[in-house]
C-alpha cells in the first residue's frame, strides 16, 4: 500500500472513532471558576471561598471565586446556565435560587432545566425571635395566641420583599391562619435596629445573629424554624418538635453546574465535597458563620430545589406578593 493510501486509511479510522467527551478527558486540567451570584462577604461567598482552596489542594487546579451580584442573583446564575457543561464553570448559591422564580415576572433561565445539581454543602438555621419588652411572650404557643387575639396589630421585620425571612413568615402566617403585618427594610441592618428598638415586635433571624441579643435579654428566641434543633442553640426547640411541621425556613447552600454536566464530573465533585465537609477546619469555619456543614448528593439537591420552587410559588401566590 502506498504511503498516501496508508495516510488516508488512518484518517478514515480516526474520523470513525468516537470523539472523546469532557468526562473521558482528565478533569480538571485548568482553573475552575466558581460563580457566586451575590456580593463578597455573604454566607454564599464564604462557603465558596472555604471549599475552593480545599478542592485546589486535592486537584492541583485553582478554584477562582467570581462574584457576579445583581438582579436577585439572576446575573450570576444566568452566566452558569449559559456556560458549557465542562465542569469549569460552577455556582455556589442558596435557597433564594428556588424562591426567585416565584418573584420574577421574567426569568432568564429555568431552575429545573438549565442546571445540574452537584451537591448540597451547608445549612443555616433561622430563629423566630421577639422583642420581649414590646411583646412579652415566652413560647411559640403564646406568640400564636397573641397574634390571634390581636389580628393585624403585630408587626414583623424582614430585610426586604421576597427574602427568605419574608417568605418564611408568610408561610408561618398561612399555615396558622394568623395576621401579622410585614414591615420590609432595605437590608438586615435596619430590620435588626428596629427590632431591638421595639419599632417592630417579631422577626426571623439567622440563629447566630440572634444569639448575642438573646443572651443580653434584648431578644427572646422562641423556636428554630426547622425540623431539628440548631447545633448553635441546642436549648431552643424546633418548630417540628413543638408540633408545627412543614413551616421550616432552613437555608440550604448548594453547588450547581450547567445542564448536561457529565455524571462523572458530578460524582467526582460529590466525593471530594463529602470528604472536605468532614474536615475540622472547614466545620469550624462554617460554624463561625452560623452554618452547619451538610452533604447531600446531586439527586437529593435536585429534589429539594423542585420541592422548594413549588412550595414558595404557592406561598407567593397566596400572599399576593408582587416583585419590587
Amino acid at each position: 500500500m502506498r504511503r498516501g493510501d496508508v495516510a488516508l486509511a488512518l484518517l478514515a479510522v480516526a474520523l470513525a472513532a468516537p470523539a472523546p467527551t469532557a468526562a473521558q478527558e482528565p478533569y480538571p486540567t485548568r482553573p475552575i471558576t466558581m460563580i457566586v451570584p451575590y456580593t463578597p462577604g455573604t454566607g454564599i461567598d464564604i462557603v465558596a471561598r472555604t471549599l475552593g482552596p480545599k478542592i485546589t489542594e486535592r486537584w492541583g487546579q485553582p478554584v477562582v471565586v467570581d462574584n457576579r451580584p445583581g438582579n436577585s442573583g439572576n446575573i450570576g446564575a444566568n452566566a452558569v446556565a449559559n456556560a458549557p457543561p465542562t465542569g469549569y464553570t460552577l455556582m455556589t448559591t442558596v435557597i433564594t435560587f428556588a424562591m426567585t422564580p416565584a418573584l420574577s415576572r421574567t426569568m432568564p433561565y429555568d431552575v429545573l432545566k438549565d442546571f445540574t445539581p452537584v451537591a448540597e454543602v451547608a445549612t443555616g438555621s433561622m430563629a423566630l425571635a421577639v422583642n420581649p419588652a414590646k411583646l412579652p411572650v415566652k413560647s411559640l404557643a403564646e406568640l400564636i395566641a397573641a397574634a390571634r387575639a390581636r389580628p393585624g396589630q403585630l408587626n414583623y421585620a424582614s430585610p426586604g420583599n421576597g427574602t427568605p425571612q419574608h417568605l418564611g413568615m408568610e408561610l408561618f402566617k398561612q399555615r396558622l391562619g394568623i395576621d401579622i403585618v410585614h414591615v420590609p427594610y432595605k437590608g438586615s441592618a435596619g430590620a435588626m435596629t428596629d427590632l431591638i428598638g421595639g419599632q417592630v415586635e417579631i422577626a426571623y433571624l439567622p440563629v447566630h445573629t440572634a444569639l448575642p441579643f438573646a443572651a443580653d435579654g434584648r431578644l427572646r428566641i422562641l423556636a428554630v424554624a426547622g425540623d431539628k434543633r440548631s447545633i448553635l442553640a441546642s436549648d431552643v426547640p424546633s418548630f417540628k418538635e413543638l408540633g408545627y411541621a412543614n413551616m421550616d425556613i432552613e437555608l440550604w447552600y448548594g453547588i450547581f453546574g450547567p445542564a448536561k454536566l457529565p455524571a462523572e464530573i458530578v460524582a467526582k465533585w460529590g466525593r471530594e465535597l463529602a470528604a472536605i465537609l468532614q474536615l475540622a477546619d472547614v466545620k469550624d469555619g462554617f460554624l463561625k458563620q452560623g452554618l452547619a456543614p451538610f452533604y447531600a448528593p446531586s439527586d437529593a439537591l435536585g429534589a429539594l430545589v423542585k420541592a422548594d420552587a413549588e412550595r414558595w410559588r404557592a406561598v407567593v401566590e397566596k400572599a399576593g406578593i408582587q416583585p419590587d
